[in-house]
């Protein structure tokens, strides 16, 4: 038996989806929520659309159907059979996406005025997690891919150096793997937290799948992290908004992790997420590994694909044992552009425009593809032919317009608590003249969601260039109230 997902037994069972139906084959009366009733008093149009069994086990915690708050019988029965196949003690469902698990990772650990240790290339909603928990977070420089122009892991030296200099810390988070699929060595991390009695969260988002398959980097629970927030319905097969949070080990209270979750959770949880939850573990237990070795055999293929065209890169295996690269989910296509003069923003538009594909993300260098089981021979066949197009049509301009090399810039100064500073007495101000000035809300590009700023810390020249440069490209830069990116929200000089 494979260890990456322990027992097979009773996985193939699906006891939540099985509940569902076997409750809407009784067709009961509702005299309770949604006002809809099985979607008789639903726009005929959309319920046609979406279909009556969907609309049937759109239900809500009556009692036959468990509730997410206090699980006791069918949610319970799948959150078990799902923390067997990831080898944790303990699983957690989430309708309400990896955003609200990752929330809960930190608010269990920390209280006002703790120290969390973590990268600074993490996703919003790990800021989020630290603003209402009042955590004080000690960023670590995360390792930088100098020709890609993007954020890797974070090292387990500069762990050690952080633990080391901060005894107190009360967690150490981690991103495994990367928005771009890249993994550090997670399971050395945690040996080193571990050393010094300090529980490793886990940012899963984007590595739902690796559990299951061996050629993939480590997933959190097999590296011996204490939580993972894992994205179900990004790379899991679940519906979107569907997650886990997975916990194991003795430096967790688990009770505490439920407390956290449910003041969190909305009380209408969508049993449609929560079903698709229960047979996507089941799909992923069941016939997973066959499922990623095809996804992982076409990848490998697209990739060899992709670099015979020319001035297009598209990253392999031998990124690794450089810039904190310690693993790579090879689904992952990400695919610089930067050689043909152009961003990787207006590749996404050209491919839209002239194909009709839809990428991942882009950024000012590349764009990211993510292959998965679902992906036919024809489609990959397409984008192989598109890429081609591209090629051709802008490698005659490439001399003419030239992509000036822009590194990532320095990690701002944290002046002020996130939590002191969003909760500060603020003004609004032209974003020239708030150089220097503390920041009192979030700005960042998403995808992937990295903030270039967060409340409370300095203002700098060279992050307002890079935050405009990112606009001026075309890419989403969001978080300020002001969404032209004319003016910032700063701390008022007299209220510090």
């Amino acid at each position: 038996m494979d260890s990456r997902w322990g027992e097979l037994s009773n996985q193939e069972n699906t006891p939540l989806f099985h509940g569902l139906r076997k409750h809407a084959q009784k067709n009961p009366i509702q005299f309770h929520i949604p006002g809809h009733k099985k979607g008789k008093g639903m726009d005929p149009e959309f319920r046609g659309f979406v279909g009556k069994n969907a609309l049937s086990i759109d239900l809500i915690n009556i009692e036959p159907l468990d509730d997410l708050h206090q699980p006791k019988g069918i949610i319970k029965q799948a959150q078990d059979l799902a923390a067997k196949a990831f080898g944790a003690d303990h699983t957690l469902f989430s309708v309400q996406g990896t955003s609200t698990a990752i929330m809960t990772m930190i608010m269990s650990v920390c209280n006002p005025g703790d120290k969390i240790i973590l990268p600074r290339n993490v996703h919003k909603s790990i800021m989020s997690g630290v603003v209402l928990s009042g955590a004080t977070p000690i960023f670590l420089h995360p390792a930088i891919d100098p020709v890609l122009g993007i954020s890797h892991g974070i090292t387990p030296k500069a762990v050690e150096h952080a633990l080391a200099n901060h005894p107190d810390a009360k967690a150490v988070l981690v991103i495994n793997p990367t928005y771009f699929g890249i993994a550090g060595d997670l399971k050395k991390i945690v040996s080193l937290a571990h050393a010094k009695g300090v529980p490793v969260l886990v940012d899963e988002a984007h590595g739902s799948h690796v559990h299951f398959h061996p050629k993939m980097p480590l997933s959190a629970m097999q590296a011996g992290a204490d939580m993972a927030a894992s994205s179900m319905h990004k790379l899991g097969g679940s519906m979107t908004q569907s997650s886990v949070l997975n916990v194991r080990g003795d430096l967790i209270s688990i009770k505490r992790v439920q407390a956290v979750a449910n003041m969190l959770t909305t009380t209408s949880t969508s049993y449609l997420l929560l079903a698709s939850l229960d047979v996507a573990r089941k799909r992923l237990v069941t016939v997973g590994k066959e499922l990623l070795d095809r996804a992982i055999r076409v990848a490998e293929k697209t990739r060899a694909q992709i670099n015979k065209i020319d001035h297009l890169y598209c990253v392999g295996r031998e990124i690794l044992g450089t810039n904190g690269a310690f693993a790579l989910d090879p689904t992952k296509l990400v695919i610089s552009v930067k050689e043909l003069g152009i961003t990787g923003y207006e590749v996404e538009k050209w491919l839209r425009e002239r194909y009709n594909i839809e990428v991942e993300l882009s950024d000012l260098y590349n764009i990211l593809c993510i292959i998965t089981p679902s992906d036919t021979k024809d489609d990959l066949q397409i984008l192989i032919y598109a890429l081609e197009e591209l090629s051709a049509q802008y490698k005659e301009q490439r001399g003419l317009r030239e992509m000036a090399a822009m590194q990532l810039p320095e990690m701002p100064i944290l002046a002020v608590t996130p939590r002191d500073a969003f909760y500060a007495t603020t003004e609004t101000v032209p974003i020239e003249q708030a150089v220097g000035r503390i920041i009192a809300e979030f700005v960042m590009v998403y995808p992937p969601g990295i903030p270039i700023f967060i409340p409370g810390e300095i203002i700098s020249e060279e992050n307002v260039r890079y935050a405009l440069r990112n606009k001026e490209a075309g890419l989403p830069v969001q978080g300020s109230e002001d969404a032209e990116l004319k003016t910032l929200r700063v701390i008022k000089e007299d209220s510090l």
